[in-house]
């Protein structure tokens, strides 16, 4: 690790706590452990204060100050973020319409010194991340937009129940709403070998409270997550305060770029490489979405 590494990972995250700049240590397999027990068996693990408590205002502002350049575009969606007059069966769950109010900020709009852009490309903390999923090497994304983005979540909006599209997803809290904004999920609701889509229609429909679980997220909390077999959403943000939260998306395998459709939905906009990649998706299971 160089020098300079090891000062932005020393000034950023509580090492302390969460000893990056010690691979292999014993402090190091004691954090890792913990996560992958919670990973197991919630298919959730959070970090507290997993960056330096002094840094959470210099978090917020960064990130409030790019806030502005976030893609909004109200639309009416389903949990799988497949078409919403798809042809399905009549009791399919993804049939059942929602509205998505939350928006991204593309990862060209982030400047390279904030915060979450050294975090993202950081060597050591994709090493630490690949470890807690048990993965040998995780790669940035290749697509200029969503490798990293920060989501937005303004009063009176929420993100509604979906599936992600990667198995994993790490994301860092950096503005608490006001009032909701609650993060919601359902562990393993489904698996690469079955949908179930019976207990997802129950969620949608609102009868499915005793599959959801609920996590308080604070400023600077590092949350890993298994987010392509856990149905979740964040609730309704109240208030004056929107919620922001940076997200940042690995891949098991290097060039990954998302599709032009997907890409549009949640920013507006494709580039060149959006379009030379199109049509070369590589996918990990045979679920719906």
């Amino acid at each position: 690790m160089s020098t300079s590494a090891a000062r932005m990972l020393e000034r950023v995250v509580d090492t302390a706590r969460y000893p990056l700049s010690e691979p292999e240590g014993a402090d190091w397999k004691s954090v890792i452990s913990r996560t992958r027990r919670a990973l197991e068996t919630d298919g959730c693990s959070v970090l507290p204060n997993f960056l330096r408590s002094s840094l959470n205002d210099a978090l917020r502002l960064e990130c409030a100050k790019i806030a502005p350049h976030a893609h909004y575009d109200v639309e009416t969606v389903n949990a799988y973020n497949i078409a919403v007059d798809s042809a399905l069966p009549e009791d399919h769950p993804g049939r059942i319409a929602i509205e998505r109010g939350n928006a991204f900020v593309a990862r060209d709009r982030i400047p390279e010194d904030f915060i979450i852009q050294q975090l993202y490309s950081s060597e050591l903390f994709k090493r630490f991340v690949a470890d807690c999923f048990e993965l040998p090497r995780l790669h940035e994304l290749a697509d200029p937009l969503s490798g990293l983005v920060l989501n937005v979540v303004n009063p009176g909006m929420e993100h509604p129940w979906h599936f992600d599209t990667n198995e994993f997803t790490v994301s860092l809290l950096t503005q608490e709403a006001q009032a909701g904004g609650v993060f919601e999920y359902c562990p393993n609701i489904r698996s690469a070998q079955a949908e179930n889509f019976d207990d997802v229609r129950d969620v949608l429909d609102g009868r499915g409270g005793r599959l959801i679980r609920r996590l308080t997220l604070r400023p600077g909390d590092l949350q890993l997550f298994k987010g392509r077999y856990s149905l979740h959403r964040v609730s309704s943000v109240q208030g004056e305060t929107a919620r922001h939260s940076a997200i940042f998306a690995y891949s098991e395998r290097p060039g990954v770029i998302g599709s032009v459709a997907r890409t549009k939905q949640l920013f507006g906009r494709v580039l060149p490489e959006h379009l030379a990649a199109e049509g070369r998706a590589v996918r990990v299971d045979q679920l719906l979405d």
